[in-house]
């Protein structure tokens, strides 16, 4: 398959998801800013994140990125039979509980770098250093080939022999390019939050997004 052909066939299948997931933040931001009942719910996980600062991100990334997803999964068969169950939990909450860490760490030099208002310029500047390097030179990539090694039941060699040209030059540039058609609108929807309120909305974008791919792929 050309890079064309997997990246139009990645836009058609990521392209209502990605609205609907869109639509999910940008509820939760006017529900935020215009719903005045719903500000304990948000001062709530915003102490929380505040308290416990990186273990928050850790937990509850690993919750909604990570259990969330793998429970799903293995309720309704979507995981191999022949796989250990017990090694692949491990690895969704470890992996994601580090990455929730990671994207805490980045969305805290992204404060120090510009600033935290909420103003268009901000908000534009953070998406685009997210998306554009931090997400395009490094997470999507360093996501998908851990998930190669995951699907390749953790062996280096055949990770490595899975590692072709056309997974570099078709694979990783589809997986970008859809990332940004969904993500970019999330981010600046996160951005638009308090600091201490961007991790929290994070997570339920992931796991909403997460879920939504688990359904397509097992349709």
């Amino acid at each position: 398959m050309s890079i064309k052909q997997s990246i139009l066939a990645a836009l058609k299948q990521n392209l209502l998801p990605g609205l609907v997931l869109q639509l999910f933040a940008v509820t939760i931001l006017v529900i935020y800013f215009f719903v005045p009942a719903s500000k304990p719910v948000f001062t709530l996980f915003g102490e929380l994140k505040q308290t416990y600062g990186f273990g928050y991100s850790f937990i509850a990334t690993a919750f909604f990125g990570g259990l969330v997803p793998f429970l799903y999964l293995w309720l309704t068969k979507g995981l191999a039979p022949n796989r250990n169950l017990l090694g692949l939990l491990v690895f969704y909450i470890v992996f994601w509980g580090l990455k929730g860490m990671e994207v805490d760490l980045f969305y805290r030099l992204q404060t120090d770098w510009f600033g935290n208002d909420g103003d268009l310029q901000t908000i534009l500047t953070k998406m685009a250093v997210d998306q554009f390097f931090y997400s395009a030179l490094w997470a999507a990539p360093g996501i998908t080939i851990v998930y190669l090694w995951m699907e390749s039941n953790w062996n280096l060699a055949q990770t490595k022999q899975a590692m072709t040209k056309e997974f570099f030059c078709v694979k990783i540039p589809t997986v970008i390019l859809s990332n940004w058609l969904v993500w970019i609108p999330a981010v600046s929807v996160v951005y638009a939050m308090p600091s201490e309120l961007q991790i929290p909305l994070f997570n339920l974008v992931l796991c909403f997004w997460v879920l939504l791919l688990a359904v397509l792929n097992k349709r």
